[in-house]
């Protein structure tokens, strides 16, 4: 992490020759941040006034370091679970710009082997299954669906996407849960079935990623922070309006080619964020005991 960010400088106080306001975007390689890149390739962060220098990251929780201490103006495709909680806790003065993504059916699918004796969700109970990041985003939706079916939960190990094909194949987990375009990669590759839609209900339409930032900075910054909101939910717009343009844009910045990114299971691109949703995912969070109070996420919108 230190080598992807290193010369980044400050996050949001340089200005390239241009006279455009440069900012540091530290972002996944998901469909998460399809946005992002289509607000660059499209030229409305160039409208803004804005110069947007993309980093990509493996997890967006190893920018947060960075983050507070302003290395990055921004996280996109942020794991919204992460920085609830950082911000419970009082280790991140979190401000949201705008909302990522929200779950759609087969985003994130559980995978198993061909020959696995799990047939039935049922049979989760107590296997290892694989996640990105530990009481994240992933366990909690499928805890939510899981009890909603009177199933019993798995046991979570932490593994990267890029990994976790490798890892099922050598059977050191029973189970991946896979985000696209990791999802549909695995499946093409080791031929793996889907056991379990990872985004059905009672998760369908739950806030799952945003594009995040620092109280700090958006008081330093106003009028990038505006700039960058506006340009974010116009590209937002755009995919929602014209899936084929993400499905475009994603070899560009992912190993799906061409011919792959037809076929992915796109998530919903929200214009703007919604509070009363994101009030849903702090009770679930509350709920699994991953916040120790309910609180009103409006305020932590930047408006």
């Amino acid at each position: 992490m230190a080598l992807i960010l290193a010369g980044c400088g400050s996050g949001g106080g340089s200005s390239s020759g241009d006279g455009r306001q440069q900012l540091t975007v530290a972002a996944l390689p998901l469909t998460d941040s399809a946005a992002l890149y289509l607000a660059r390739d499209r030229g409305l962060f160039a409208k803004e006034g804005l110069d947007v220098r993309i980093r990509p990251v493996q997890q967006s929780i190893q920018a947060l370091p960075a983050l507070i201490k302003g290395q990055v103006s921004v996280i996109a495709s942020a794991n919204y679970v992460t920085y609830l909680q950082a911000y419970e806790k009082g280790t991140l003065d979190l401000r949201i710009l705008a909302e990522g993504v929200r779950i759609a059916p087969h985003m994130m699918d559980v995978l198993v082997s061909k020959e696995s004796s799990i047939r039935t969700p049922a049979d989760l109970a107590g296997k290892k299954i694989a996640v990105a990041v530990l009481n994240n985003i992933q366990s909690l939706t499928l805890n939510a669906i899981l009890d909603a079916r009177g199933a019993g939960r798995p046991v979570y190990r932490q593994i990267l996407f890029p990994q976790m094909g490798p890892a099922l194949e050598k059977g050191q987990v029973d189970a991946v849960h896979a985000v696209e375009p990791f999802n549909s990669a695995i499946q093409g590759e080791l031929g793996t079935r889907v056991l379990l839609d990872g985004g059905s209900a009672p998760v369908q339409g739950l806030p799952a990623s945003g594009y995040v930032t620092t109280r700090a900075f958006v008081a330093e910054h106003p009028k990038a922070a505006a700039g960058f909101r506006r340009a974010i939910e116009a590209a937002s717009k755009l995919a929602a309006q014209d899936p084929q343009a993400v499905r475009t844009e994603l070899p560009k910045y992912t190993k799906v080619t061409a011919g792959q990114a037809k076929s992915l299971h796109l998530p919903t691109y929200p214009a703007t964020a919604d509070p009363a949703r994101l009030r849903r995912l702090i009770r679930l969070m509350h709920d699994q005991g991953l916040l120790k109070k309910a609180f009103d996420p409006a305020p932590l919108l930047a408006r």
